[in-house]
């Protein structure tokens, strides 16, 4: 390195020719990276999804997901197997192992799976996909007083006109029922014609078919052959022939039933702002841009908004591109002003050309990290802005220890090339290793597991690029600038003439004379209040490491008592909130939309009661307001809640707030849920605000083969749960099914031939329906269901209306061949490694309490007693504290081994095995600063805040470093210990204080900002900015003690050497004269 730094400075061309390449770099890279609003997340699991439409959830149970989970089970990578079934479908999640390869598994999975020769007949094909997040970055309703088959033509216009005209190329309609062609045939009907369902549906597939029937080779050439007859309409389905009579009379579909070309049954709608509604969601894929994809798609749906008729409009509901901006604008101004208060520090304290030469280096440094953006796919997002910011004021860290070192040599007269290259020289070693103990210190962050460790490792790998050129910058460039650009002429007369001077040349004289006054008071800080306290610190040295272990202790004890409340993962608001209705399965449409209702209009009055509060420049806080009914879509990802499928016992209501709002989501909803009026007859009543969640804060899972022991003990832990001040939303995930009708055969039924599989096929058939066709119209597949009229399955007497056909060709009642019982099933079933569980959940208001409390509390009362009483009941924790679990304890394993490579990367320079130890007993007191910042700060205690701990290890330790290669080499030159530790600390004093003001000055603007979209960021910032102020103060004392402890500790070791020497001496003469004697 040393050769290198003196061949820079001698060729300052090779040296401005590094930098503009750096620059250029970014310049170059900068359009190709793709901006985010957070990083994509890779989720280590496989989807296996069935459906077998029309069956019950216990049915689905043991027809598909048991069969999936004993075909699977035994594959290696795999760590859990998960899955739920709901009516009419399966649902398998297999979660593998970290770092198994996720294709391999898939592969091996789709195999198991595809070899399944066991699924019901009636059970589709199994699709096994890899897990995939959608980003749902654009939502478009279409809203208006119009029908529901007008609002569904003119939302499908708008999807395929998106993907047909803009870069958009996954577009889906939602909030749409899927048409249906329903050929309704009355038992009544069948008998008077002498049919069955069966051969009406062979009918339907025999005439309505499109079918290739080669080729003729004539001598005019190849002519083929086909058969076109499909039916598309439900027109063209009437005029299919069923029945041919011997006269030769036809008998017609439409003769004996009413085909209706419609949707499907189960009622699915939406209302925006009060009017009916389709949604149109749009999402990216793949290396597109958020910016410029719903720039594009924007401009396409102003410009189709102007072709709809009188009364629809096309409206923007959830605009990523703005929930982006914003962040990001809150982010870049934060950056900017926290490099602008940098700037100012430097050059209050440096030289103003010595300043701007070690500021220069940041800009360097964030140029040549975003040109290696695009090769290791990191976006510009979020967490990447705020990973630039918290470097901020460490960047300048190396320079200011090698602007300072060579501005000292200049000032001393020496050439201006030979400062540069010495200076530089001087302090190599440790800024290399400070930097290389920094980059590790985020190791922790980059290797943590989960979604935890993808989110945020991104901050890990950014500040790694930004201290490898920043490095790069203070050992290769920022020399040579020095060396040609700081006039030593300057240095020295500036020095010589003190302020006056200074004032009376040029136009920045006022700042020279103030940057003078504030220089030299922070020279005689070092050597007239820290060199004195210093020399009687290091008197009393063993009080001092004393007082300080205390200190350490005493916070320790603090964080451990639980006083200092801790949550695993911070909640992120954002602009959407929602409030998520289940009724009991079955429960009519009509009912829900009469409960969902109830909370629109609390939803309105509580828009009024913040909007009189709080005037804004908008219209009002609320934006827009979306009801769905049937369904209860997730408008991060656009698809639906996870096991909460379709049906018309499910319901939403979900608000678009304004951005830049005078009070929080989580207010809103408290609000909302306080003016919401009871619902007894819901199942279940979830509040949401958050923008990312890593799950329940209270989630445990029960476990058991016996579903009424689940239930019962599920009740308890809820009704438990509720008595805990601070805890609501107390839900498990037991839902009661439908009312169901089960069937047997009777004895009778036996001597017709007809058998069990008999009666329920031709029950299913003409009670769901069979499905005779799906015909592909337009980008959709349409089924064609033959089934009863509406009116004939609404009761049980329609059931003994059905005629039971026999083996034998004849027909007999339904009741005389079986029986059927009233009965009640599960709206879902959910299994985890091949049992029966049922989740308990709940939330925490952490202004009362918080979730590790309650947690531990039921663990430690509840749950022992529990599970006594339930023998073969089983819980786990799940949700956001099995994320905890495992991030915790992976961040430990990560953050120990992180410390030993810091140990080992301290006593390689340094040249010693306990002179590291000196410099890392600073780090648990970044600790101790960043409790008091967040005491000071009013904040929590979160993961984020331990990241910064984290970070804060490696940042802290390189003053320490340069103080103890400072105090080395003085003794070295043969001054005595004392005057060393006493002149390295008054001479290092400067440099050190400058490395942590930088870094708190970065970090200010976004430490007291208070807009919504950088919260979240705060506590790792406040972790690092107020542990960064206090280990350096403590540092500045701490180390030379303990440096000194250790020169006793050594001076006792060798005079007690010595004294043993010494004693074997005089025992040695003693037994010699005493030889004699005794002879």
């Amino acid at each position: 390195m040393s050769r290198m730094i003196a061949w820079f400075v001698d060729n300052p061309v090779a040296a401005n020719l590094l930098m503009g390449l750096i620059l250029v770099g970014g310049l170059i890279a900068l359009p190709s990276i793709q901006q985010k609003t957070m990083p994509d997340l890779e989720i280590d699991i496989v989807q296996v999804g069935v459906e077998y439409l029309g069956a019950a959830p216990e049915e689905v149970e043991t027809g598909v997901c048991i069969r999936i989970e004993e075909a699977i089970a035994g594959i290696e990578g795999i760590d859990r197997i998960s899955s739920v079934a709901i009516e009419g479908a399966c649902s398998v999640n297999v979660e593998l192992v970290t770092g198994y390869p996720r294709d391999r598994a898939l592969s091996e999975i789709k195999n198991k799976v595809d070899g399944i020769d066991t699924f019901p007949v009636e059970a589709e094909k199994p699709l096994v996909n890899l897990y995939q997040i959608r980003h749902n970055e654009l939502q478009i309703a279409l809203s208006g007083p119009a029908s529901e088959r007008a609002l569904k033509v003119h939302g499908e216009r708008l999807r395929d006109g998106i993907t047909t005209n803009t870069s958009a190329t996954q577009v889906e309609l939602l909030n749409a029922r899927a048409d249906e062609i329903s050929i309704e045939v009355s038992e009544e009907s069948l008998r008077r014609h002498g049919l069955t369902f069966a051969q009406v549906v062979e009918s339907v597939r025999g005439a309505s078919i499109d079918l290739p029937g080669g080729s003729l080779k004539t001598a005019a050439g190849e002519i083929l052959l086909r058969s076109a007859g499909q039916a598309y309409v439900g027109e063209e389905f009437e005029r299919i022939v069923v029945l041919t009579r011997v006269d030769g009379t036809r008998v017609l579909l439409r003769d004996i039933a009413n085909v209706v070309d419609g949707f499907e049954e189960d009622p699915r709608y939406a209302s925006f702002d009060g009017e009916n509604a389709v949604m149109v969601y749009v999402y990216r894929v793949g290396e597109q841009k958020v910016l410029d994809l719903i720039t594009d798609v924007k401009g396409y749906v102003s410009e189709f908004a102007r072709t709809l008729p009188d009364g629809l409009s096309a409206t923007i509901w959830r605009d990523g591109s703005s929930y982006l901006r914003d962040r990001l604008d809150v982010l870049i101004q934060n950056g900017m002003g926290g490099f602008l208060l940098v700037f100012v520090v430097l050059a209050l304290f440096l030289r103003l050309r010595l300043a701007f030469w070690v500021a220069i280096g940041v800009p360097i440094s964030i140029m040549g990290a975003l040109a290696l953006f695009p090769a290791l796919s990191v976006s510009i997002d979020v967490l990447t802005l705020f990973a630039f910011i918290l470097v901020l004021g460490v960047l300048v860290d190396d320079a200011i220890v090698v602007g300072e070192n060579v501005y000292t040599h200049q000032s001393q007269g020496e050439d201006p090339v030979r400062a540069a290259v010495r200076g530089a020289q001087e302090v190599s070693k440790p800024v290399v290793f400070g930097v290389l103990t920094t980059v590790t210190a985020f190791a922790p962050m980059v290797l943590s597991p989960g979604q935890t460790g993808q989110m945020f490792g991104t901050i890990g790998v950014v500040v790694t690029m930004c201290l490898f050129f920043s490095l790069l910058e203070s050992q290769l460039v920022l020399p040579a600038h020095l060396a040609h650009h700081l006039a030593p002429e300057e240095v020295r007369q500036e020095d010589s003439q003190g302020p006056v001077g200074s004032q009376r040349r040029g136009l920045n004289g006022r700042w020279k004379r103030l940057q003078t006054v504030t220089s030299e008071a922070l020279a005689g800080i070092a050597h007239r209040y820290y060199g004195p306290a210093l020399l009687r610190v290091l008197h009393w040295r063993y009080a001092a490491v004393a007082t300080a272990i205390t200190l350490l202790l005493m916070t320790a004890g603090l964080l451990a008592s639980g006083r200092m409340s801790f949550s695993f993962f911070p909640k992120i608001e954002g602009d959407f909130i929602t409030a998520a209705l289940s009724m009991p399965q079955g429960t009519p449409a009509e009912e829900t939309v009469a409960a969902i209702g109830k909370l629109e209009r609390a939803a309105l009055g509580v828009r009024e009661e913040i909007d009189r509060e709080f005037p804004t420049p908008h219209e009002s806080i609320v934006r827009h307001l979306l009801v769905s009914i049937g369904e209860q879509p997730n408008f991060q990802s656009g698809t639906l809640s996870a096991g909460s499928g379709t049906g018309s016992h499910l319901a939403q209501v979900a608000i678009e707030l304004e951005s830049l709002r005078p009070i929080s989501a989580p207010e809103v909803v408290r609000r909302w849920r306080r003016a919401s009026p009871a619902i007894p007859e819901a199942e279940d009543l979830v509040f949401t605000s958050d923008f990312v969640s890593m799950g329940d804060p209270i989630h445990f899972e029960l476990r058991s083969d016996d579903v009424d022991q689940l239930v019962v003990a599920a009740d308890r832990l809820s009704a438990e749960l509720a008595a805990y001040p601070g805890v609501f939303d107390v839900g498990d995930s037991f839902r009661a099914g439908k009312q169901e009708i089960r069937l047997a055969v009777l004895p009778e039924a036996q001597a017709l031939g007809i058998t069990l599989e008999d009666v329920a096929r031709q029950v299913r058939r003409a009670f769901y329906g069979e499905e005779a066709q799906r015909i592909q119209r337009g980008r959709d597949d349409v089924k064609v269901m033959v089934r009863y009229p509406e009116h004939q399955r609404r009761s049980l007497a329609d059931l003994g209306n059905l005629r039971i056909r026999t083996p034998a060709g004849g027909e007999v009642p339904f009741y005389t061949v079986a029986r059927a019982e009233r009965g009640y099933g599960f709206a879902s079933i959910q299994r985890t490694d091949r049992r029966r569980v049922i989740g308990v959940t709940a939330d925490v208001d952490q202004r009362i309490t918080n979730a590790n409390q309650v947690i531990a509390d039921v663990e430690r009362s509840i749950l022992p007693q529990l599970l006594a009483d339930y023998p073969g009941l089983s819980y786990a924790l799940e949700g956001e504290q099995r994320e905890q679990q495992e991030g915790l304890a992976a961040l430990l394993r990560s953050y120990f081994f992180a410390l030993f490579l810091i140990y080992a990367l301290l006593a390689i320079p340094l040249r010693s095995y306990a002179q590291p130890l000196i410099i890392m007993a600073v780090i648990p007191f970044g600790l101790v600063g960043a409790i008091a910042g967040h005491v000071l700060m009013g904040l929590g205690f979160s993961m984020m805040s331990l990241f910064g701990v984290v970070a804060l290890s490696g940042v802290v330790v390189n003053s320490s470093l340069v103080l103890v290669d400072s105090v080395n080499r003085r003794r070295i030159e043969g001054v005595p210990l004392l005057d060393a530790l006493r002149t390295a600390g008054v001479s290092r004093f400067r440099p050190i204080v400058l490395t942590s003001l930088t870094t708190f000055a970065g970090l200010t603007p976004l430490l007291l900002e208070d807009r919504l979209g950088a919260r979240f960021l705060i506590p790792m910032a406040t972790s690092l900015a107020f542990g960064v102020l206090f280990a350096t103060a403590i540092s500045l004392f701490l180390v030379p003690s303990a440096y000194l402890i250790l020169e006793d500790l050594n001076s006792w070791r060798k005079h007690r050497g010595s004294s043993r020497r010494r004693l074997g001496v005089v025992e040695g003469r003693d037994s010699v004269a005493g030889g004699p004697r005794a002879a």
